[in-house]
């Protein structure tokens, strides 16, 4: 595994190494030994999948909040998307900046969101379908999100935005006074 820092601190890629020979492809999706000095002493307490089947549907932009602040890592097993990871900590230079990189089983990439950053993407083939894995539990009382069109962000989303749930739809803007995430 090779780990690429980006401009926003604790968002990460990693590059996977897929094995591939005549009966397929073998990936190693995670390992504590060599996500070490990302993942530190935290442990993965939850592991989900989501599939979405539309073209240009958008799903976030998500985060818990503190106490139940989460790291995740995100990989896509089926199809290819824009994985979007945006900071949300108080006080960080790169507070409301956005980094984004396109995911596919095709180049074995996995985006590390830390906490304090909200995540979110965009289905770039039909029926694409991610896997998370998380450093906290789910918690209903700590959620949060951001509305994946707020004009204070300005994600660069590449197709028109097909698809959004009522629940991302609902996500308060920016500019009401959000001061940051204190993590």
């Amino acid at each position: 595994m090779k780990i690429k820092s980006t401009a926003i601190e604790g968002v990460a890629v990693v590059e996977m190494n897929p094995i591939t020979d005549n009966r397929g492809t073998f990936t190693r999706l995670f390992c504590a030994r060599e996500l070490d000095e990302i993942i530190g002493m935290r442990c993965i307490v939850q592991i989900n999948r989501s599939q979405t089947k539309s073209v240009g549907a958008v799903r976030g932009m998500h985060y818990q909040r503190p106490p139940h602040s989460e790291m995740k890592f995100v990989t896509c097993l089926n199809g290819r998307v824009w994985d979007v990871a945006l900071d949300l900590r108080a006080g960080s230079k790169t507070f409301l900046q956005w980094h984004s990189e396109e995911l596919a089983p095709a180049n074995s990439r996995m985006l590390v969101i830390p906490e304090g950053c909200a995540h979110g993407f965009q289905v770039l083939e039909q029926n694409s379908e991610l896997l998370y894995l998380h450093t906290a539990f789910f918690n209903t009382d700590s959620e949060g999100g951001v509305q994946p069109t707020d004009p204070l962000v300005r994600v660069e989303w590449p197709l028109p935005i097909a698809d959004l749930s009522a629940r991302d739809r609902s996500h308060p803007l920016l500019a009401g006074g959000f001061t940051g995430l204190s993590v």
